[in-house]
């Protein structure tokens, strides 16, 4: 019998709520508050705070933190707006801490 594996994905490490797919991974070498963090392309499940300009490594940006819609655990946040042109690849994106996420059917 074949066994059937679902995508794999990333979750809460709170509450094991899936939060966003391996798939939407674009980068992992990006920095958070406490560490290591992803950029992904999507998310889901998730709730979006309201934005603030907050200056990060590398430059001044809109952002909006980001909570699991199930615990309301803060995972990351969202980049709304980049204001050095060679950022704006990121709006629209998503930041996880690693540490605020695990890995599911791997």
């Amino acid at each position: 019998m074949a066994e059937i594996v679902g995508p794999r994905v990333y979750s809460c490490y709170n509450c094991r709520n899936h939060v966003s797919l391996h798939d939407d991974v674009i980068s992992k070498a990006f920095q958070g508050r406490n560490g290591r963090a992803f950029l992904f392309s999507h998310a889901m499940n998730i709730v979006v705070g309201p934005k603030e300009d907050r200056q990060l490594m590398t430059g001044l940006h809109t952002v909006a933190d980001i909570y699991c819609a199930d615990c309301r655990e803060v995972l990351g946040w969202k980049y709304e707006r980049a204001y050095e042109e060679s950022q704006k690849y990121k709006e629209g994106k998503f930041i996880f801490e690693k540490s605020k996420i695990v890995k599911e059917n791997w």
